[in-house]
């Protein structure tokens, strides 16, 4: 599934990208201006942005420029993850002339991430209770809230969590289900053993989207001390 929006759908595809990345291949972004939100959550969701570099209502070309900076930081920050391309179009305003119909192909080259190495969930003032394979319980949904946790073989380690509260979702694709997974964060162990399948998991993780590459047959719910 890949989305792309023009003007007031580039404004929708600047909010919805980062929210529903987990359920995407790659994302287009035209003409839009994305308000208060931020590309953390792309980190795993190819994204291209066109702008004419004439199109300054609303500072919608000045906003491009600044997201293809914040881009191409997290980029070289972690060069795993934050696909762009980035193309500001030389003397077009609001209508582009179709130049940014490169966005199409360039968007087919990629196939949806089910589960990634590194997950970055950023919230946004509409929250959410999953995001690829962390989850939160409703109580602990928080607006503009960060959770970083990396997953190496058995080995999930939160390296920054807002909330208090995180459950890690497991399937026969992430782990060895016949060794001991470890939850760690700043160091300290959260969670350390063996995992076992529950039709209960199964069954609420596809209730939940019905997607089958979204299924996850364990769960590790952990507290996670203050920062």
């Amino acid at each position: 599934v890949y989305i792309m929006g023009y003007s007031a759908g580039g404004d929708g595809v600047y909010q919805l990208a980062p929210r529903l990345a987990d359920r995407l291949a790659a994302a287009a972004m035209m003409a839009g201006h994305p308000n208060e939100t931020q590309p953390d959550g792309l980190r795993n969701l190819p994204f291209t942005l066109h702008m004419g570099a004439n199109d300054g209502s609303y500072n919608r070309n000045k906003k491009a420029a600044e997201w293809k900076t914040m881009l191409a930081e997290l980029h070289e920050k972690d060069p795993g993850g934050y696909v762009n391309f980035v193309k500001i179009h030389p003397g077009k305003g609001h209508w582009m002339n179709l130049e940014d119909r490169v966005a199409v192909p360039w968007m087919a080259k990629y196939t949806r991430i089910s589960t990634p190495d590194l997950v970055v969930w950023k919230q946004d003032d509409v929250t959410h209770n999953r995001f690829y394979w962390l989850a939160v319980h409703d109580d602990f949904k928080q607006a503009r809230a960060l959770v970083r946790v990396k997953h190496d073989n058995q080995t999930f380690t939160i390296e920054h969590s807002d909330v208090a509260e995180l459950r890690l979702r497991v399937n026969d694709d992430m782990i060895d289900f016949s060794k001991k997974v470890t939850v760690l964060h700043d160091s300290k162990v959260l969670f350390k053993g063996m995992l076992a399948r529950q039709s209960s998991t199964l069954q609420k993780t596809f209730e939940e989207r019905h997607d089958p590459s979204a299924v996850y047959s364990a769960e590790i719910i952990v507290s996670v001390p203050k920062e």
